[in-house]
């Protein structure tokens, strides 16, 4: 049985994606920071359905504990950065480059700190999956929203440079890109705002959280080992590239 650790796994995308993944045999380290509730929550549906799971609390973005947590984890084969902070709407010039640090954390040093503790044990193995959360947003290029977007595309940057100086030892890296998603923190949204999203939708629907994590699941699976460097839109065509 291998592991994957789902960063930012309490709620959300990241819980369904934890469960998914355990759902294909692997064992699950759920990554919260705060939500110990919900993050035991997802472990014990992953177990009720007699999949394998465990927390891991740590905060991704900081690097002892990043190392800590993963020398207690042990040898990981999966790895889906997912984990994100607020994302506040603001013209561009209230933003500060606080603003945008505040998100470069998330999407750029996270990963990074995660990929330098999980390495080794993935070169040794001579295989290794990571996957980065990105968004639509990137070939969007929402208004507003420029320390988010500038983040996320950045994150999609890591993932084609990695993809090369990794591929050598096994090792894919890919990015899957959501669209909206409506999760938890999205009730109460007026239809309004989701009419307006399908307006020019392919597909004509909003998706689910399963959605991702299947695209997600494709691409830690040895199905995808031929597949690297990619970014896969899970949007219903709101962009296509």
């Amino acid at each position: 049985m291998g592991t994957a650790l789902v960063t930012g796994a309490s709620r959300g995308l990241g819980a369904v994606i934890a469960e998914r993944l355990a759902g294909d045999g692997l064992h699950v380290a759920v990554n919260y920071a705060h939500d110990t509730a919900g993050a035991s929550a997802v472990v014990e549906r992953v177990q009720a359905a007699g999949g394998s799971a465990r927390l891991a609390r740590f905060d991704v973005t900081d690097e002892q504990s990043v190392r800590q947590a993963i020398a207690e984890i042990g040898p990981i084969d999966v790895v889906v950065n997912n984990a994100t902070g607020p994302q506040p709407l603001m013209p561009v010039e209230e933003q500060t480059w606080q603003d945008h640090l505040d998100q470069l954390h998330f999407f750029v040093k996270a990963p990074l700190l995660i990929l330098q503790a999980v390495l080794p044990a993935m070169r040794a193995a001579g295989s290794g999956r990571i996957v980065n959360v990105g968004s639509e947003v990137t070939d969007l290029g929402n208004a507003d929203y420029g320390h988010y977007v500038s983040a996320k595309a950045a994150m999609h940057g890591l993932t084609r440079s990695w993809a090369r100086e990794l591929g050598p030892y096994g090792i894919t890296v890919n990015t899957v890109e959501p669209g909206w998603i409506p999760v938890e923190r999205h009730e109460g949204t007026p239809a309004a705002e989701y009419d307006d999203y399908m307006r020019n939708l392919p597909l004509g629907h909003m998706g689910v959280p399963v959605d991702v994590a299947e695209a997600v699941a494709f691409l830690a699976s040895p199905g995808s080992r031929f597949i690297t460097g990619q970014r896969l839109a899970v949007n219903g065509g709101k962009t296509m590239t």
